[in-house]
């Protein structure tokens, strides 16, 4: 049976960061890959705020937002008021988190290497090949591939214990 497009880059990321968080783990770092992100647009660029963050990081602003919330409980990131707006929160990084960076930097070094010999090991690098399925997102939504797929196709009602068609490309979830 062939897996569905999630199954396949939910396996495909359990795989990368599991790893790379046994790495951390191995290196005594609280630390988690999905910290990342906002790390490094933090070290490009200080204090952000949680909007900054997103669009620096490439992630969606519910998961900056509970990426920093994690990182703040763990002392790594404080949330402060704007100089400029005191209504507005601005994120930038504890001392801990600053001093984390010598190490986190030699792990990243090693993951980046561990990701190129990925690359070169496929066909077609991985990486820009996600680069060219977000690309293909942002112009066209998910949803709406659904959408235009329910309209030129009936989908039929789950049926009772039917057989899998197990030759049918199959990409859901």
């Amino acid at each position: 049976m062939q897996r569905g497009l999630g199954t396949q880059l939910r396996h495909l990321i359990e795989l990368l960061d599991g790893t790379v968080a046994e790495q951390y783990r191995r290196e005594n770092l609280n630390y988690r890959p999905r910290y990342t992100p906002v790390m490094r647009a933090l070290m490009a660029c200080s204090p952000l705020s949680v909007t900054e963050i997103a669009e620096m990081a490439g992630i969606t602003q519910p998961a900056a937002t509970q990426t920093i919330a994690l990182m703040i409980r763990e002392g790594l990131l404080v949330s402060e008021s704007s100089r400029e707006d005191s209504r507005q929160k601005v994120i930038e990084m504890t001392r801990h988190g600053r001093d984390l960076l010598p190490r986190l930097q030699t792990c990243w070094d090693a993951v980046t290497t561990a990701a190129n010999s990925l690359d070169s090991d496929l066909p077609f690098p991985l990486s820009q090949l996600l680069d060219l399925a977000i690309e293909a997102l942002a112009k066209k939504p998910f949803e709406t591939r659904i959408q235009a797929a329910r309209q030129t196709r009936r989908i039929p009602k789950k049926e009772k214990c039917r057989s899998p068609n197990v030759g049918a490309p199959h990409h859901g979830s």
